[in-house]
């Protein structure tokens, strides 16, 4: 560029800038924060080879797009709140690709012995519960593969597990507390299978508020230290995303499964597939710490049989609450979840406790605010607030807090109407208005159900509202009603939903 130049650009960068409107400073910082999320995680590239920065956002709405559909978050392309709240929760390091996936090529390691050595500690803990934490990850992925694996005292080891703050000699530096919790590599030589953990994060043996679940962290990590990528399965080990869970009895998802036998295949004399009673009870790194105390996690005890899951097409099958979440419909049923994804042709099968441990038995009614990211769960004469995995400190809460009267004892039914942001609870014959804004009762209620729900002349055991409508179920069916309307369209098995004959 000639200096004879200089002067005209300045001109005209003044001239421009001067007709720009001000960008307030938070709105600023939350586009340079998610612009470095994306280049982090999304392989976003700003364009630097014009001097002006274009007005068309299109490549990072792009990006946007494509963290929001890896989530499960309504694809928008635009950073609102709920996007951006997904971006601040803490999180594995590596890049997130789509379902189970391995590293570009498949590195694997070529042997079934595999070493491994802890160069440091964390003072967090104790040195002890760091080993038993590292051990019991590398056993949960040994229970499923051909792969031992020894642990070295000294010497060279092919997986090296350390502790560290900020830079720390790999290009790769931590950001302090929270954001990224640990990074690890695929295998290969060198630096190849190591996994570091960030010493600014607070490490615990079990989960608590205030701490990462070491254990959690580290069984995500040595996957990538196996050669897996990220899943965007929710409730898959491999998801990107810390969630502290209660950690008795910690299965992999048959997802991580299917992930690590593709490349080393099933375990020598066990079975490939966990059976469907063999579901795991919890999944995994994911969003922030859980309810539990920072106390010994409680003593195991045998728990009781649960009724058997009914088939998907079971002609009677019945629903005791739905509720939208992320993207996804879950249908729950004693202590047993349906999940249908937009992103995946089949039906998954999940248990409660595989996602909330203490609330393992059966829901009255659920629902999402998706502006909060929150799913509100009903049982009995309480309900909790959930984001994720996470129960929202102070819950339980009695129903009552929400303004219904002493005789209401339980909820059957409840959905939230996303256009109006109310929300509706069905008990008996009469229903509620619960305004999410002022966080209220509406007067003038409770109504008859009959009465503002054309068609609807029963009571209601479950509710959802999905593309415009309201669907009520009672028993083995359900009754779609136009939002607008109330007016009832047609009425269907509940198992239509799971790609069910219909009438």
């Amino acid at each position: 560029m000639k200096i004879t130049s200089l002067p005209f650009i300045g001109v005209l960068y003044l001239a421009c800038s001067c007709a720009l409107p001000v960008i307030p400073e938070k709105e600023k910082e939350d586009m340079q924060f998610a612009q470095k999320y994306l280049e982090n995680f999304y392989d976003f590239k700003e364009e630097k080879s014009s001097l002006f920065k274009s007005k068309d956002l299109n490549p990072m709405s792009k990006k946007i797009q494509e963290m929001q559909s890896f989530f499960g978050l309504e694809v928008t392309g635009q950073l609102n709140s709920q996007t951006l709240n997904m971006m601040k929760q803490p999180r594995c390091g590596i890049p997130d690709v789509r379902s189970y996936s391995t590293f570009p090529l498949s590195p694997k390691w070529n042997k079934e012995d595999v070493t491994y050595r802890i160069l440091n500690y964390t003072p967090d803990m104790l040195q002890e519960d760091v080993e038993e934490a590292i051990a019991k990850a590398f056993q949960l992925w040994s229970s499923v593969t051909p792969l031992r694996f020894i642990r070295l005292h000294s010497g060279e080891a092919d997986i090296k597990i350390s502790f560290a703050s900020g830079f720390h000699g790999d290009f790769y530096s931590f950001d302090g507390p929270g954001g990224t919790l640990a990074h690890a590599y695929h295998p290969g030589k060198d630096i190849g299978g190591d996994a570091h953990f960030d010493e600014d994060e607070n490490w615990t043996k079990f989960t608590t508020y205030s701490g990462f679940n070491l254990f959690l962290v580290a069984a995500h990590e040595l996957g990538h230290s196996l050669g897996l990528g990220h899943s965007n399965v929710f409730g898959a080990l491999m998801y990107p995303i810390y969630m502290g869970k209660d950690t008795r009895d910690f299965r992999l998802h048959q997802d991580d499964i299917d992930g690590i036998q593709s490349l080393y295949g099933p375990p020598r004399e066990s079975p490939t597939k966990a059976l469907p009673s063999q579901e795991p009870t919890e999944k995994t790194p994911t969003v922030a710490p859980s309810e539990m105390s920072p106390h010994e996690e409680p003593t195991e005890t045998t728990p009781t049989k649960p009724p058997a899951r009914p088939e998907d097409c079971d002609p009677h099958l019945t629903f005791d609450a739905i509720t939208t979440l992320r993207g996804e419909i879950l249908f729950f049923k004693d202590s047993y979840v349906w999940r249908k994804s937009p992103y995946f042709r089949d039906i998954e099968h999940d248990t409660i406790s595989s996602f909330w441990p203490s609330l393992a038995g059966g829901f009255d009614a659920a629902y999402e605010v998706d502006k909060r990211d929150q799913v509100m769960f009903f049982k009995d004469d309480q309900y909790w607030a959930v984001n994720g995995y996470n129960i929202q400190p102070g819950f339980p809460k009695p129903i009552q807090s929400l303004g219904f009267p002493r005789n209401v004892r339980k909820i059957d039914a409840a959905v939230h109407d996303q256009s109006t942001k109310k929300t509706y609870f069905f008990v008996g014959h009469r229903y509620w208005s619960f305004n999410e804004n002022t966080q209220s009762m509406e007067r003038g209620y409770p109504r008859k159900i009959a009465a503002d729900f054309h068609g609807i002349y029963h009571t209601v055991d479950a509710a959802l509202q999905k593309n415009g409508h309201f669907y009520f179920f009672h028993g083995a069916k359900h009754y779609e009603v136009d939002v607008k309307t109330k007016k009832l369209i047609r009425t269907m098995k509940s198992n239509s939903w799971f790609d069910c004959e219909k009438y």
